[in-house]
């Protein structure tokens, strides 16, 4: 039940306050992380595993510690905080629904404005169905970096679980390319990712079929999930797309040119109702999330 309240109350900080304005400890992370790689920069794994060791296990350690020498009820305010700096679900909103604004009043250049600030690819060359396409697979996609993985590492370890997520899964929004630069550098921060994605990234996979339209989500996840490039995004987004009878991936222009994808979801294309959609279905796996933590408590205190 320590566990629900936490997440209720560390969801609750989310929704009334969202990010910090002024400075958001993983910002302040993502500096470090950019010094530690000017430091120690080179064309091998090696580097990239103590690049990654630098800047990840430091702080999860110190957390660890620092809780087993406070009392319990330090321990449960540091540890909401924590998790409230570490979930990301109203930014999904706050980054997305203006987008959906911009494509339904067809104000393309505003539109490409402001999904380029949720993915990385080359907006310019996106049509308003490309651009309703981007932000739904983004925040099909953060929906599990954010906040469902976020979650399952937070109930699985308490605070110093969701913090060794986060700070992984920005390390391999920033290391992870496979580029001149990062193919050997990166791969630990890539790897780590996947191994502490895969358990909740299949079971935000498995909400999303079971909040949104289960049979084709599942049909989809099983047939279009192998076929992505992340062995995490794939389920995420397949399922998601399946969920929302969406027909989401296909080509997508990076770095100046158009690269091939695979077509995830089938149905309908995307259009600015559909980000909205996305963030709906989000927002009903996270109540179904916490039914399943309060229904967890109540049998461990049966």
């Amino acid at each position: 039940m320590t566990v629900l309240l936490a997440m209720l109350l560390a969801l609750a900080l989310d929704a009334v306050f969202g990010e910090p304005r002024r400075f958001h400890p993983l910002v302040g992370f993502g500096g470090l992380a950019s010094a530690v790689e000017r430091w120690l920069h080179a064309d091998r794994r090696m580097s990239g595993i103590a690049a990654w060791a630098v800047v990840v296990l430091p702080p999860v350690a110190l957390l660890c510690g620092w809780r087993a020498a406070s009392p319990p009820f330090v321990v449960f305010a540091v540890d909401v905080l924590v998790l409230y700096f570490a979930l990301g679900r109203n930014s999904l909103g706050q980054h997305a629904r203006p987008v959906a604004v911009a494509v339904s009043e067809g104000d393309l250049p505003r539109a490409r404005a402001a999904v380029g600030r949720m993915v990385s690819r080359d907006t310019d060359a996106l049509d308003a169905t490309r651009i309703a396409a981007a932000a739904t697979e983004s925040v099909l996609e953060n929906g599990h970096d954010a906040v469902f993985g976020t979650l399952f590492w937070f109930a699985a370890l308490g605070a110093p679980g969701a913090l060794l997520f986060r700070l992984a899964n920005t390390l391999d929004a920033m290391w992870g390319y496979r580029t001149v630069r990062y193919e050997r550098f990166g791969w630990a921060a890539a790897r780590a990712d996947d191994v502490l994605g895969y358990v909740p990234a299949r079971l935000t996979a498995l909400s999303y079929a079971a909040m949104g339209d289960a049979v084709t989500a599942l049909r989809c996840w099983r047939a279009q999930a192998p076929s992505w490039d992340s062995p995490n995004a794939g389920p995420v987004m397949a399922s998601g797309a399946g969920a929302l009878r969406l027909r989401l991936g296909g080509p997508a222009p990076y770095h100046g040119r158009w690269e091939s994808r695979p077509v995830l979801g089938e149905g309908e294309l995307p259009d600015a109702s559909s980000i909205d959609r996305a963030l709906r279905l989000v927002d009903r796996a996270v109540v179904a999330w916490l039914a399943v933590a309060l229904l967890a408590g109540v049998a461990a205190h049966a």
